[in-house]
């Protein structure tokens, strides 16, 4: 039976920490599906479609790796797949009782699905998509946290958001 697993997350946007988790977890998986959740009540910074072409970019070199969207319950999601298992990457304690909580729903909806948690590369544990965001739209350097694409993205993304932003100022 192939082993499955889907790794669930906004990606808003990839960061190196992500693609960490799926090099590693590929040891374990024959296949993973990096499933972006669409929430329309979540503000992004990236389309749908931004995201998922980041995320192909930057993962592109590992191999039986595919890439979808999704909506609703992620136990539904995952059965649908053909799947038996969440991945899910931890950086620290904080993470752990959110994890931990969402585990436990997912396993009381479903109970043939398994949650399987990596912690993160030592190198990744104080990123996030939202810490690496908040430094990029400030001009801090970010340049080692996130793949070539997504920086190269984020700058083009807060450049011109500055622009719009002095120009707003301006009228």
């Amino acid at each position: 039976m192939e082993r499955i697993a889907v790794y669930p997350g906004s990606f808003d946007p990839v960061t190196n920490g992500h693609v960490d988790i799926v090099q590693r977890a590929r040891k374990l998986f024959d296949r993973i599906i990096v499933a972006i959740l669409h929430n329309p009540a979540k503000k992004t910074l990236f389309t749908i479609e931004e995201r998922l072409d980041m995320l192909r970019e930057s993962m592109h070199h590992i191999p039986g790796l595919s890439f979808d969207v999704f909506n609703g319950l992620l136990v539904e999601y995952v059965q649908n797949q053909g799947a038996h298992a969440i991945l899910r990457g931890m950086r620290a304690v904080s993470d752990f009782e959110y994890e931990f909580q969402l585990a436990l729903m997912n396993r009381k909806l479903n109970r043939d699905i398994e949650t399987v948690f990596l912690m993160t590369g030592m190198r990744w544990f104080f990123t996030s998509s939202s810490i690496i965001k908040e430094a990029a739209l400030f001009g801090g350097d970010i340049a080692d946290m996130v793949p070539p694409l997504v920086y190269e993205r984020l700058a083009n993304k807060f450049e011109a958001l500055g622009q719009a932003r002095g120009m707003t100022e301006q009228t």
